[in-house]
Parts: C-alpha cells; sequence; structure tokens
C-alpha cells in the first residue's frame, strides 16, 4: 500500500509540468544574459516565447478549429453551385484573421504581465539584459507564433480548394499576397497590445487593443469625421487619431482575393512597409514606457 501510495504521489501533475516548464524557460533567459551579443539575447527570449506560446496549446486549439471551419466551408461551397472556391477563400482567410486576432491579443497582452506576476523580470533585468531587449524578443517570439499559424491555415485553404477543384485552382495563387498582409497587419495588433500591456493590467490592455482592430479598419471614416465636423476641437481630434491609430484599410484584400484579384505590387510594398514601420514606433514607445516603469 505504501508502494502506491509513494508512486502515486511522484507522478507529475499537469500544473507541476507547466511550474517545470515556466522554471526552465526563466533559466533560458537569465542564461542568455549572462552571453552573447543583445541579438543573440533577443533570438533567446522569442524562442523561449515561442515555445511558451506552444505549450499552452493556443496554437494547437485554434489552428485545428480553423481547418474544422474550411471543411465547413467546402460543405457550404457544395451547396452553392460554382462559388465553392469564393466561400473557401473567403470564410478561410476570414477565420485566418479572426482567430490570428484572438491570439494576437490574448496572448500578447500577458507576455510581460505574465513575467511581472512571476517575478522573471527581475532575474532577466538583474543581468545585462535590456528592457528593449526584452519586448522586442517577446515581439518576436509570437509574431513567430502567428506565422506558424497563418502558414498552416493557408495551407488548409489551398488544400480545400486543390479538394474541391479535383485539382490545382489559379485561385491558389493569389491567396498567399492576401495571407502575407493578413500576417502583416497582425504584427501591427500584436505591436497595440505589448504597448498597452507595457502599463496596463491586461484586461484593459485587451479592451484597449480590439478598439484600435476595430477603429483601424474604419480610419478613413476619421478623416471624414474631421473634415466634416464644425469645431476645431472636434476636427484637431479626429485628425490626431486618423494620424496615430493604424490604418488597418491597407490590409483588406480577402474580397479581391476571392476574386482572383491580387494588390498591386506598388500597394503591396506600400503596406509591408507600413507595417514594419509602424511596429517600430509601437515597440519604441512600449520600451520608452517600459523603461520608466517600476516593479516593486
Amino acid at each position: 500500500m505504501t508502494t502506491n501510495r509513494t508512486t502515486t504521489t511522484n507522478e507529475p501533475t499537469a500544473a507541476r509540468r507547466d511550474a517545470e516548464a515556466a522554471a526552465q524557460t526563466r533559466d533560458a533567459e537569465v542564461a542568455a544574459a549572462r552571453r552573447g551579443t543583445p541579438a543573440r539575447r533577443v533570438a533567446t527570449i522569442a524562442r523561449n516565447a515561442f515555445r511558451e506560446a506552444v505549450r499552452d496549446r493556443v496554437l494547437y486549439n485554434l489552428v485545428v478549429f480553423v481547418l474544422l471551419l474550411t471543411a465547413g466551408a467546402i460543405f457550404l461551397g457544395e451547396l452553392s453551385a460554382a462559388q465553392e472556391a469564393k466561400i473557401i477563400v473567403d470564410m478561410g482567410l476570414s477565420a485566418m484573421l479572426v482567430f490570428g486576432v484572438l491570439i494576437a491579443i490574448f496572448v500578447g497582452v500577458g507576455l510581460v504581465y505574465k513575467e511581472i506576476e512571476r517575478r522573471t523580470v527581475y532575474a532577466i533585468f538583474a543581468k545585462p539584459v535590456a528592457r528593449g531587449e526584452f519586448l522586442l524578443g517577446k515581439y518576436l517570439g509570437l509574431c513567430a507564433t502567428l506565422a506558424v499559424n497563418v502558414s498552416v491555415m493557408a495551407a488548409g485553404v489551398a488544400l480545400a480548394l486543390i479538394y474541391v477543384k479535383r485539382g490545382y485552382d489559379p485561385l491558389v495563387a493569389h491567396i498567399f499576397p492576401a495571407v502575407a498582409l493578413v500576417f502583416c497587419e497582425l504584427t501591427i495588433v500584436v505591436a497595440v497590445a505589448l504597448l498597452f500591456s507595457s502599463f496596463s493590467s491586461p484586461a484593459l490592455s485587451a479592451l484597449l487593443t480590439f478598439a484600435v482592430f476595430v477603429i483601424g479598419h474604419f480610419s478613413a471614416d476619421l478623416r471624414l469625421l474631421a473634415a466634416a465636423n464644425g469645431t476645431a476641437a472636434a476636427r484637431a481630434l479626429f485628425g490626431a487619431l486618423y494620424y496615430l491609430l493604424p490604418n488597418l484599410s491597407h490590409y483588406a484584400y480577402i474580397t479581391d482575393a476571392s476574386h482572383g484579384a491580387t494588390p498591386a505590387a506598388s500597394a503591396f510594398l506600400a503596406a509591408v512597409a507600413y507595417a514594419f514601420i509602424y511596429d517600430a514606433a509601437l515597440l519604441a514607445a512600449a520600451t520608452l514606457i517600459f523603461n520608466r516603469r517600476n516593479f516593486k
């Protein structure tokens, strides 16, 4: 009886395994602080952030769900004559964006908070790791998670098209520019979530990030409101919001992809450059705020 009880007690529980994995992540990040260049430290933090996201099973659950949604699109497409491909692309890319945003928001707002809650930041910042390196590593780790997520979803949509057409469909080639723009949009959402989480609670950060995401798709309306409003203060407010908030309409090519249209090369490159510059500005702002934050 004693032997059986001891064996049962020593069996690792899920909580215990998660705690051990978190400790390994902390030790790896602290060890990275003792050696290497800033780029190597950032890469180590990014790699551990990616592993933590995978360990939380967020990636697997959402990918499976989206693949099931794509299968549902195949079924619905078969009910609509000559509309199978359009429905699959519409539903597949829309699901990719929605669930990518969910990952970006609900994982992104916890990137900093969880490390503060676990008090991991004390061990990391005690070594020669700059706070900007810490934020950049976390950001790149979640972007890598989203890149894998988006790639698997895109492959699922392409395979669904090939299945319903019983062969290669030219529409497949039009999916990937839209997928690339979806990923660029998600990197902006991650940067926004990281900025808010650098000074706010996870709940408020998630709410603010979602609000920015929604407003970002209607940013052109802010300019119209600024022009149409009668008061100078309102015009200044709407004008400032137009320039400060991300213009996510640059990445709205899902409908175009479903109709076999590809964005112009100039528009595509401009959207990618906009995401890169906006992400850099948000990370710089997050670093500035985070450097001023005291941990007690």
